[in-house]
């Protein structure tokens, strides 16, 4: 770490291994940078088609049948609303929108799309689920928007409630292809400070593409999760530092998160 932050910024000096998806990446890149911090941009996810695209274009034409359609990401609102809007024309009045995250909800305006159940604190499925929208369905049609192989938990637990669950795959998460050695040596000269993960498969992702040389690196460096369950898992994974929990999923929370670390930083 470089010495101490200076007026031009609060993380003046301090380097964040960015691992957004390349397209969503940039945003976070340059509020860390606004800030006076380096990103170092290495997107360990990219998103691409599902491989059985029939199936989300079946629900799309049975859309109005469902009650309330949920969606798990702003990578789900994204891929579905597009196809949804370009097959149909709009969106069914009769059916209610819920999200996971906030991050999620700001992606529906700009479909014009306001009116969305969204938890006000944590963006996880156990959040949205405690919401009392969720809690009397019983008979109700759901479907559930996500990427290939989510978690069950927001499904399983709806149809304990008395639902009827369909899951709509309209996006699949695969590893990127990039060269590691450039951010290896990077790790080597102690020139990466703190890592930006936001969903399991990145953590997951970015441990296989650091491989055994540089697994022990990323576990000594400190970490921003956006979940209490990704902090979990980075225990389980062998991390030895204690992962930091952003209070949201975006970048500002992510960014506010990395300036809370900064200022424990009393020996920088």
């Amino acid at each position: 770490m470089r010495e101490s932050a200076s007026p031009g910024g609060t993380l003046q000096g301090v380097r964040v291994l960015v691992t957004r998806p390349r397209d969503q990446a940039e945003k976070l890149a340059l509020l860390i940078e606004g800030e006076g911090g380096e990103a170092i941009r290495f997107p360990v996810i990219e998103i691409a088609e599902p491989k059985d695209t029939q199936a989300l274009l079946s629900v799309i034409d049975r859309l109005d049948r469902f009650g309330l359609a949920i969606f798990i990401s702003p990578n789900a609102v994204n891929r579905a609303m597009n196809l949804i809007l370009t097959r149909r024309g709009d969106w069914p009045r009769n059916v209610r929108i819920a999200c996971v995250g906030r991050g999620s909800a700001r992606e529906f305006k700009h479909f014009g799309i306001e009116n969305v159940i969204v938890p006000a604190g944590r963006s996880d499925s156990e959040a949205l689920l405690a919401l009392p929208e969720l809690q009397r369905v019983t008979g109700n049609k759901i479907v559930i928007f996500r990427g290939e192989g989510g978690r069950e938990l927001l499904g399983d637990t709806l149809k304990a409630r008395g639902a009827e669950i369909e899951y709509a795959e309209c996006y699949r998460r695969a590893r990127a292809r990039a060269d590691v050695t450039p951010l290896l040596r990077r790790w080597a000269r102690s020139e990466i400070d703190i890592v930006s993960l936001t969903s399991m498969d990145g953590l997951h992702n970015l441990l296989d593409m650091l491989g055994p040389a540089g697994q022990p690196w990323l576990a000594r460096t400190p970490v921003i999760v956006v979940s209490r369950r990704m902090a979990e898992v980075c225990h389980e994974l062998g991390l030895k530092t204690e992962p930091i929990i952003a209070a949201q999923a975006s970048d500002e929370a992510i960014l506010e998160a990395i300036k809370t670390w900064r200022e424990t930083q009393k020996t920088l």
